[in-house]
């Protein structure tokens, strides 16, 4: 009876204890989250302001707010067509990257593959090997082929590099389907690319729009392999960047920038809304 006495105090104890340290580990996390997410975000913070400055060079704050320097950018023609030589080389890529992607993260997840994971590091190489040294491997391929500066060039190299992302994403999205439901509309007398098309393709919809936005911020943020890529006649907004940077640095840099960032904004917001929407209607 005294031992029982004794042991309740004790395990309540070490019960509070435990409690205590779960919770100073879960605010220490989510400090140290807090602190990362800030580091990230703060130089988004100062771009931002940057953008809408009135004098000829970067400051922040601002002395002055003006649309000075957007008006610039929209009337300057070569900042123009390096956007919209950036964007139809990012969609370009991203219908390259998803057809590629999905076709091979099919045949490592579902495929009978000889040497699967040699197939799959291959794949997945890009991401790890620098992307200087794939610059400066497709800069010699592409001058004996003269590629320099085509958007052919471009495409290729991006998807190149923009793959991986796909295939991992596309993978996780199969992984994650249950394959009888396949099996069930073969057995309603669906062919398999009726079924791919109708039970698949519906299901891995939040998995595609996913990796579609990976694959188009990648390619038009790209800028180690795109600065070796370029002409003096085509470049992307990358290059065009660096070489604003290198010979007239303006606050057009800064509104590049934010422009870049409310695109990549917009866009992950659109796919977390369609990725929750779909979440939805699994639930229902």
């Amino acid at each position: 009876m005294t031992s029982h006495a004794h042991s309740a105090p004790a395990a309540n104890a070490a019960a509070r204890r435990q409690n205590l340290s779960k919770h100073l580990g879960d605010a220490l996390l989510k400090g140290v989250c807090a602190l990362i997410f800030l580091f990230l975000l703060l130089p988004t913070l100062v771009v931002i302001p940057t953008s809408f400055s009135d004098t000829q060079y970067l400051a922040f704050p601002p002395a002055h707010w003006s649309l000075r320097w957007y008006v610039a950018y929209f009337q300057d023609p070569e900042w123009i067509g390096a956007t919209l030589f950036s964007l139809k080389v990012a969609g370009l890529t991203t219908v390259a990257a998803m057809t590629f992607g999905t076709l091979g993260a099919l045949a490592l997840v579902r495929g009978r593959v000889p040497l699967k994971g040699a197939v799959r590091a291959v794949v997945l190489a890009p991401m790890i090997v620098p992307h200087i040294v794939i610059a400066v491997a497709m800069y010699m391929v592409y001058m004996k082929w003269n590629l320099l500066g085509s958007l052919t060039g471009f495409v290729l190299a991006h998807t190149v590099v923009c793959l991986p992302f796909v295939v991992i994403t596309v993978s996780a999205g199969l992984q994650k389907m249950d394959p009888s439901l396949e099996m069930a509309a073969a057995s309603l007398g669906a062919n398999r690319l009726r079924a791919f098309r109708h039970v698949t393709l519906p299901l891995l919809g939040p998995s595609f729009a996913t990796a579609a936005a990976f694959a188009f911020i990648t390619s038009l943020d790209e800028a180690v392999i795109s600065y070796f890529l370029s002409s003096s006649t085509e470049k992307t907004l990358t290059r065009k960047m660096f070489e604003d940077i290198d010979f007239d640095l303006s606050p057009t840099i800064a509104v590049v920038s934010t422009l870049i960032i409310v695109m990549s904004v917009l866009l992950m917001g659109t796919i977390e809304g369609l990725r929750a929407r779909a979440a939805r209607r699994a639930k229902a």
